[in-house]
């Protein structure tokens, strides 16, 4: 489980990389971590996620200086945590979001991002919507299992004509199931800000910069593919 103290070590391994292409993410129990497999994973991709190019609406601005925004313009609805006085005050913001979603079995994921300064926490259903059967036959023969990477724009295709037939569309439309709706993104910033002591209440428009440069990296692994069939 996701604490104060693990979430401020990862942090501080993304600041000490130095290196913009060098992440960190966090995979919840329901968000595509296995059963007492929950870790941090390091990966380093020598470009920008879609999810970094992404606009985002501000929020608020705690007293620690961390200023909270929400995505806009991206198929999964998320919050992104910024700034901060200090490494520990950004980290401890999003420890309480993150433990406050934890804590009603809201599955999420998080993404350590440009060296560990801007922090990406993602709620997501889409494991829910597969036992209720909410989700298409469709989606589900691509055998993806969107956790962090996957939410973050970066896909593994597992079977050969996904990655030939490979579109913004058809990434969206997946990342699309995965993002809670509208109204129950709302519901959940409502819990996570009263958790911790502020209001929700959207201040500003901040166009971070635009999603020109094309949506998803897709690659194809058949020896997932592989490994999947022989499961």
């Amino acid at each position: 489980m996701i604490d104060h103290k693990s979430l401020l070590l990862a942090i501080q391994m993304a600041t000490v990389a130095a290196n913009s292409y060098f992440r960190l993410g966090y995979n919840s129990l329901g968000a595509f971590a296995t059963i007492n497999h929950l870790h941090f994973q390091a990966y380093y991709l020598a470009m920008p996620f879609p999810i970094e190019k992404a606009p985002s609406l501000k929020i608020t601005t705690t007293n620690d200086c961390v200023k909270i925004s929400k995505l806009l313009k991206y198929p999964v609805r998320g919050l992104l945590f910024e700034g901060g006085s200090s490494i520990k005050d950004l980290s401890d913001t999003v420890a309480n979001a993150s433990v406050c979603l934890q804590n009603n079995n809201i599955p999420f994921n998080i993404l350590i991002s440009d060296s560990g300064k801007q922090i990406f926490l993602l709620p997501q259903c889409y494991a829910e919507k597969q036992a209720l059967g909410e989700v298409s036959s469709k989606l589900l023969d691509t055998q993806v299992n969107p956790a962090v990477w996957e939410m973050s724009g970066h896909m593994v295709l597992k079977r050969k004509e996904d990655y030939q037939g490979a579109s913004e569309e058809k990434a969206w439309s997946l990342l699309a199931e995965v993002s809670l709706s509208e109204e129950r993104f709302k519901e959940v910033n409502t819990m996570i800000f009263e958790a911790m002591g502020f209001s929700g209440e959207e201040e500003e428009l901040e166009e971070q910069s635009s999603m020109d440069g094309g949506f998803i990296r897709a690659q194809c692994c058949p020896s997932v593919k592989e490994e999947a069939v022989s499961n």
